[in-house]
């Protein structure tokens, strides 16, 4: 199985590409993953709603045009489904079982994800009602990817 990671923009921060560059190593033995960055739209600190709506539209276009049409996608969301790790491990597991080829999980920019992008969703995935730079939540997300593989191998894993 594919697991691709859409996102939107680049990662500036060694810490953060170092910590994904990790994860990305680690999660080799378990499944083919592909990190794909869609560029940001640049926004002023006062735009107006439909500015906002500007942004998220093409940022969303962007997003939809790596998504193929046989992919189950997850849009992280901060009204999506929360999962422990031994219940996102099972979603994987279950993705894995499903016959899918390709899941791409998806993580808004600044504004989050335009409606489009929910629309395509398979389902909504949230890891907190608290809000996360996104490119801390692209680690998050790898990290417990790899810790959703380790449980389903019944590998060690910090609890």
């Amino acid at each position: 199985m594919l697991i691709r990671i859409v996102c939107v923009g680049k990662i500036k921060e060694k810490f953060y590409t170092d910590a994904v560059a990790e994860y990305l190593k680690r999660l080799g033995r378990y499944a083919k993953i592909a990190v794909e960055e869609v560029p940001d739209e640049k926004i002023l600190d006062r735009a107006s709603h439909a500015e906002k709506q500007i942004v998220l539209r093409k940022e969303g276009a962007r997003i939809l045009g790596r998504i193929r049409d046989g992919d189950y996608v997850i849009a992280l969301a901060i009204d999506g489904a929360a999962y422990d790790s031994e219940g996102f491990s099972k979603k994987i597991g279950s993705l894995q079982g499903s016959g899918k080829s390709a899941v791409s999980f998806v993580i808004g920019g600044s504004l989050g994800l335009d409606r489009e992008v929910l629309a395509r969703a398979d389902e909504k995935l949230s890891f907190s009602a608290m809000t996360f730079p996104h490119q801390l939540m692209r680690v998050i997300l790898l990290e417990q990817i790899y810790r959703g593989f380790r449980i389903l191998n019944g590998e060690p894993y910090h609890k």
